[in-house]
């Protein structure tokens, strides 16, 4: 790895949770701080649409090496004094593997903006979190997040082989391409391959770009065999290292091994296959971090004797002061940890990705049945939505958590959307920006943490019911 590595990775959270200010905070004090890379398209749109309160997208954008691009957006979504309350937010389209112009170019301004703000002011590296699951918006989002100097691009949830590439080839602003997975795509289908030419982006009277840094990969991992394919097919030179991340860490869990087994309270079981093999993974012979309750002083203790070189913490992070959730949300969710109230459900119908998903219980958002029985579905973002094969061979989208009936039309199957929760607008509505319905009604919560929800209560001083990042970093490393 050719940065020092970090004792404490603070997780890539939600769309938002971990945002620059969060990541900004953990960098300062010599930890790898994190922003999450989901969703970042839409939450630029809405901070410029709520008036950009601080002026803190329009600074970044000052620096954004493709000036038409940022000029572009600027006049296009930014709102003096912010929109109207009842006001929807812009929805301006998604991707598609044939590739979406305007929205990959707000996808490179937005991701260049969330890390050049959490990399403003000091010198330690940022790292920058996506999800393989979400496979649409890499090449754009990468080459945005290496155009503000990412030192760390962290990528779970699925098997990322194909990103080290990608960082070598966007490095040079040379094309990439990325084999999508497609739904109903048998034997000789042929492959569904995503396009990007960074050159596509650039003006063409401007000089030409200095070749990019390439950040280091760190691959987040649930067992040691896939550490080794990883480790395998992408080369001992392209991974600098591994998240190795348990069960009982917050957001989308690896499925168990072997035949699902539910509890009586129907949350997955997991048993001894799904334990990581740390003696399996020491002979890769790569620096390794611990997640997945290792959030406490001891856990970090107890990471160190496994000679790992630090942990990842998420969840005590998501409920400081620095973090992206809604205030009202965290103070809510943060006097039930000070009571030992905090309970977490691993829902396995949740996420449309079919991963089992973490959800943090909470009055008034989606954790509630009933709650989440009234909410009328709608697919206007798209973030999870999945690619799939039609008849006729042409590439159509769908999810799960749209409507029941147009994921049918499209050939998915009504049982798969049991109990399917919209996770694109329930995290954008986690950071305090919901989408206006009409009538006074917004899109929900559905927030996600880990299974040291209450343990959160050891971050506050004494005699305090609050704390932050400093105060995190105190307990944790001694």
């Amino acid at each position: 790895m050719r940065l020092d590595p970090p004792a404490i990775i603070q997780g890539g959270m939600g769309a938002g949770v971990s945002h620059w200010r969060l990541a900004r905070a953990v960098c300062r004090r010599g930890q790898l701080g994190v922003v999450s890379g989901t969703g970042l398209d839409q939450i630029m749109i809405r901070r410029l649409e709520l008036g950009d309160p601080g002026g803190h997208v329009r600074r970044a954008l000052e620096h954004f090496p493709l000036r038409s691009i940022a000029r572009r957006i600027f006049d296009t979504f930014y709102i003096p004094g912010g929109k109207e309350e009842d006001a929807p937010f812009s929805t301006p389209g998604m991707h598609t593997v044939e590739g979406n112009r305007p929205i990959q170019a707000l996808c490179i301004a937005a991701n260049y903006v969330e890390v050049w703000l959490a990399r403003e002011g000091h010198g330690h590296p940022v790292g920058i979190n996506y999800l393989e699951k979400i496979q649409l918006p890499h090449l754009p989002s990468l080459y945005g997040a290496m155009l503000a100097g990412v030192g760390a691009v962290i990528v779970g949830a699925g098997i990322p082989t194909q990103f080290p590439a990608a960082i070598e080839r966007l490095s040079r602003h040379e094309p990439a391409e990325y084999v999508v997975d497609v739904a109903g795509s048998g034997r000789g289908a042929e492959d569904a391959r995503m396009k990007f030419d960074p050159r596509d982006f650039q003006d063409p009277d401007a000089a030409p770009l200095a070749p990019l840094n390439r950040p280091e990969f760190v691959p987040i991992v649930s067992s040691h065999a896939l550490a080794n394919i990883l480790f395998r097919k992408a080369g001992k030179d392209a991974i600098s290292g591994f998240i190795l991340e348990g069960s009982r860490a917050g957001g989308h869990n690896a499925p168990p091994r072997g035949k699902l087994q539910l509890s009586a309270n129907s949350e997955p079981v997991y048993g001894p296959r799904d334990v990581i093999d740390l003696d399996a993974v020491r002979e890769i012979g790569l620096p390794f971090w611990l997640a997945g309750y290792y959030g406490s002083r001891e856990g970090v203790r107890s990471a160190i004797r496994e000679s790992a070189a630090g942990v990842q913490v998420g969840t005590a992070f998501a409920l400081c002061r620095e973090s992206g959730i809604d205030p009202g949300f965290r103070r809510a969710l943060l006097d039930k940890a000070l009571a030992g109230e905090g309970e977490i459900f691993t829902d396995i119908a949740a996420s449309p990705t079919g991963f089992p998903f973490k959800v943090a219980a909470l009055e008034g958002t989606l954790s509630d049945p009933e709650v989440y029985r009234r909410r009328k579905r709608v697919c206007d973002l798209g973030f999870l939505r999945r690619p799939y094969r039609r008849e006729n061979g042409t590439i159509g989208y769908r999810c799960p958590s749209e409507p029941v009936e147009a994921y049918t039309a499209k050939g998915g199957l009504r049982e798969k959307t049991e109990g399917r929760k919209c996770l694109c607008n329930a995290l954008v509505a986690n950071i305090g920006m919901p989408q206006p319905l009409g009538g006074g009604e917004v899109e929900l919560p559905l927030i996600t943490l880990g299974d040291d929800f209450s343990g959160v209560a050891r971050f506050c001083p004494e005699g305090e019911r609050d704390y932050g990042v400093d105060d995190v970093l105190r307990v944790l490393l001694g």
